[in-house]
């Protein structure tokens, strides 16, 4: 009886070591990166964002930005236009914000006032505007990955997108296969 038990408790403690190998495997598999995807263009939920990739970035974490539907009004510029636009496609311009500087609150927005009220805070409190927080990830190195479909889908174009370094077009098997190989993959 004690030997049969000695058995089991031997063969459980190999199962247990060979189950902390295949973890200890896993997780050295995977990068010290951060992939978030951006879906939504609500400007709480940008900062957000751009808040948890820069102090990652500052912590020497790679930081992967994947942009995709809603999201990317945020990365339109107001100065550019793009030509050969169908109907559809100018009127999703006309009715999406148009750049970081428009875009608004998911919670208390009120007509306006509430980016304009949080643009304030920011400022009196010494938070970096949501224009420098994009020119400090520029200098960090984040990437920014803007998705082909949503892009198309909405009727945007490469030319009407923001200047920055580390800007490049993509699907989403490109972040789903990045964010696979991060240590912390989050959805916004």
């Amino acid at each position: 009886m004690q030997e049969d038990i000695n058995k089991t408790l031997s063969q459980l403690q190999s199962e247990i070591d060979s189950l902390k190998e295949k973890i200890v495997s896993l997780e050295s598999t995977k990068k010290d990166q951060l992939s978030i995807a951006l879906v939504s263009g609500d400007l709480d939920k940008i900062l957000a964002a751009m808040v948890i990739s820069l102090a990652a970035a500052a912590l020497d974490t790679q930081v992967k930005l994947f942009f995709s539907f809603w999201s990317l009004s945020a990365l339109r510029d107001r100065r550019k236009k793009a030509k050969g636009k169908d109907f559809i496609s100018r009127m999703f311009g006309l009715m999406l914000p148009n750049g970081k500087n428009k875009l608004k609150l998911s919670k208390m927005n009120m007509a306006g006032m509430g980016p304009m009220m949080i643009n304030y805070l920011m400022k009196k409190q010494g938070v970096l505007s949501l224009e420098k927080m994009f020119s400090e990830a520029a200098g960090l190195g984040i990437e920014i990955t803007v998705c082909e479909m949503s892009m198309n889908l909405m009727g945007f174009k490469k030319e009407e997108m923001i200047d920055y370094p580390n800007l490049r077009f993509a699907g989403a098997t490109t972040f789903v296969a990045e964010a696979n190989e991060s240590s912390i993959q989050l959805f916004i």
